[in-house]
């Protein structure tokens, strides 16, 4: 058993997603839950749209643009699956 970070359920690791953090500070979504780095695990069901955050959370956030994200894309920083969900997002976000 695993707590969701979010919601701090305790939960199966197969109803849970984990994301990582490796040494060279890349962030990911951690598919086969054996990456090595800091991990956090989130729910796969939860919805996000009912979450808020404290004044004080937002300030540790780092809020990329498009382009940014698109650079770290062409500098392969991101992983494919990471590539697909966000492509996915832009391509549906009047949709979402």
């Amino acid at each position: 058993m695993r707590s969701c970070v979010v919601t701090l359920e305790k939960c199966e690791k197969k109803d849970l997603i984990r994301v990582v953090r490796d040494n060279t500070g890349r962030v990911f979504v951690d598919d086969t839950g054996r990456a090595n780095g800091r991990g956090a695990y989130l729910k796969k069901d939860i919805d996000i749209s009912e979450l808020t955050l404290q004044e004080d959370e937002v300030e540790y956030v780092k809020w990329l643009s498009v382009d940014e994200i698109n650079i770290l894309i062409d500098n392969n920083e991101f992983r494919e699956g990471n590539i697909k969900s966000f492509n996915y997002l832009i391509n549906n976000k009047d949709n979402l």
